[in-house]
């Protein structure tokens, strides 16, 4: 018995099956599997404008196999058009509600197998979890990285523009040299080009095992990319008929694998937020020591945008992720036994790709990586007891241990106003806080600030600490997702302009400075922030997000 045969098969399903034949389908059609292909396709995200494209590669390959497609949206935010403005506290809060309108659609209309086809920063790990969450045979394709834009002989990405609006501040950059910028860093369609939020999530899909070797790498404007999005209606077929479903790959030992990846490829930072709440709806639930022990033992193979000078397409002619994994599989760190959508196992996946390296200067040997540690570390101390993150990868040796003083600040917008007002100075360290999942509400990402302070020049001199998050395009010492949250009573709550406050990223601390005493009187003192709540979805994201420690997921 099918799964679709719930709304198509019996005499009292007549009704039902008039209603499908007043979309144009056929007897025949209704005798065959049926599978959902959800398209997040619109006018708005330069990783969206051509999925369009992608999803008919899909549904041609559904067909091939001899299934029928049934195409229905899910919405999706562009993070970078966001930033910066309220329209951010939307962001993460649209995970959520993509995971569940998809739940809603499949269930409704109960599909043989589900096709996810999608590319940006929340629409990955929002398919993710639905597809864990239905548990029915499925895959996801993205629609792959764009092209890393070019200026002379330089390359150039989006974090090239953030960073050029400090430039022309600090007299570096013409406002003509800026706007050149902007016509030529992101030259088409596909996510952002470097190692951003979105291509970590596109990786780590295929690391984890839920989408086809080269979904992470391969260009969006490649012909490659719409022959792999036909392959994924093709597989998705093999998965019914064998009926291989997402719980049955996803396993702590794939999360393991999926982790290891991350920290090789020093992913963004989001990463920590996303992966606990794809791996909670297949009942996995981790925390943010996982990640933090797997960094220890995992080298950090690639410095990509922003960490270093090459981007996706580099790590696609390199050999993609699965000779990055190749790399690791030569000291023991992946788990060559785990299944994937490929209907196979990581190990015989590496044998028939041949996977290997094939530029060991985007893809360091495992016996002479970047760093003997991945990418990213998680931090504790009295600033953040339940733990903060941070992309070590891509932070100056000169910051990796730092004592400075606070200047603090209850928003982003504040804190941009006085990086670019020149008030930020040498041995700073700049606060925001009232931007975590509550306090914002929806945790903003903060690549403006980031990116100001670097393009100011100040990135090997002063560090960011935030209760809210970053792009994966961040760079510098950008400690984010501080936990509890100022809004919650944490100790970023308390801490005061001149405060000390102790980096230590390679022991794993972050200290306020501030004798137990002193803070016992600030706790009396001083109030916590008042919310002010205008939006219905803001107020119920508000009441419902745990905090950025367990992955700032629905309680």
């Amino acid at each position: 018995m099918m799964r679709s045969d719930k709304m198509k098969k019996g005499l009292e399903k007549a009704p039902h099956r008039s209603l499908m034949h007043a979309t144009g389908l056929i007897k025949e059609e209704l005798d065959k599997p049926i599978i959902g292909v959800v398209n997040s396709a619109n006018e708005l995200i330069p990783g969206h404008v051509h999925l369009n494209r992608v999803t008919e590669a899909v549904k041609a390959g559904i067909r091939l196999a001899g299934g029928v497609p049934l195409e229905f949206p899910t919405i999706g935010v562009c993070d970078g058009i966001a930033m910066n403005h309220e329209g951010m506290k939307m962001s993460l809060p649209s995970r959520e509600l993509i995971a569940d309108s998809i739940e809603i659609v499949a269930t409704a209309h109960p599909f043989d197998g589900l096709v996810c086809v999608t590319n940006c920063d929340k629409i990955v790990p929002g398919m993710l979890m639905a597809m864990l969450r239905l548990n029915i045979p499925s895959l996801i394709i993205s629609g792959g990285p764009m092209l890393a834009g070019r200026i002379k002989d330089k390359t150039v990405d989006l974090i090239t523009v953030f960073e050029g609006v400090g430039r022309v501040k600090k007299g570096e950059l013409s406002e003509a040299e800026l706007e050149e910028l902007e016509l030529k860093a992101c030259p088409g369609c596909g996510s952002c080009s470097g190692m951003f939020t979105a291509n970590s999530m596109n990786c780590l899909s295929e690391a984890i095992g839920l989408a086809l070797p080269g979904n992470g790498t391969i260009p969006a404007v490649f012909a490659e990319r719409l022959r792999l999005a036909k392959y994924a209606g093709i597989k998705v077929m093999e998965l019914v008929d064998k009926n291989i479903r997402p719980r049955d790959i996803v396993t702590l030992e794939s999360v393991k694998n999926g982790i290891a990846v991350d920290m090789a490829l020093g992913c963004s930072t989001n990463t920590v937020l996303h992966l606990p709440a794809v791996f909670r709806e297949a009942g996995i639930n981790i925390d943010l020591e996982i990640f933090d022990e797997i960094s220890r033992i995992t080298p950090n193979l690639c410095k990509l945008s922003p960490a270093g000078p090459y981007h996706i397409e580099d790590l696609y002619y390199a050999g993609g992720i699965y000779g990055v994994m190749s790399e690791l599989d030569k000291k023991g760190l992946i788990n060559k036994d785990c299944l994937t959508v490929t209907g196979k196992t990581i190990g015989e996946n590496l044998v028939e790709l041949d996977a290997k390296v094939l530029n060991y200067e985007v893809i360091k040997p495992i016996d002479s990586p970047h760093s003997n540690e991945g990418g990213i570390a998680i931090l504790r101390g009295s600033l953040a007891p339940d733990g903060c993150v941070v992309k070590q990868s891509a932070v100056s040796p000169e910051m990796m241990k730092r004592t400075g003083i606070a200047k603090v600040f209850d928003s982003e917008e504040e804190a941009v106003e006085a990086i670019l007002g020149g008030k930020i100075k040498k041995g700073d360290i700049v606060v925001i806080r009232y931007e975590g999942p509550k306090g914002g509400p929806g945790m903003r990402e903060m690549l403006t600030p980031t990116s100001a302070i670097a393009g100011m020049g100040l990135d090997k001199d002063v560090a960011l600490i935030t209760d809210g998050r970053f792009s994966g395009g961040t760079r510098g010492a950008a400690i984010g997702h501080v936990s509890p949250e100022a809004q919650e009573g944490g100790p970023i709550a308390y801490v005061m302009d001149g405060d000390k406050i102790l980096i230590d990223i390679p022991n794993r601390k972050i200290e306020l400075l501030v004798d137990e005493e002193e803070l016992k009187k600030r706790k009396n003192s001083i109030k916590i922030k008042e919310s002010k709540i205008k939006s219905k979805i803001l107020r119920r994201y508000a009441k419902l997000a745990s905090s950025a420690s367990k992955g700032a997921i629905f309680e």
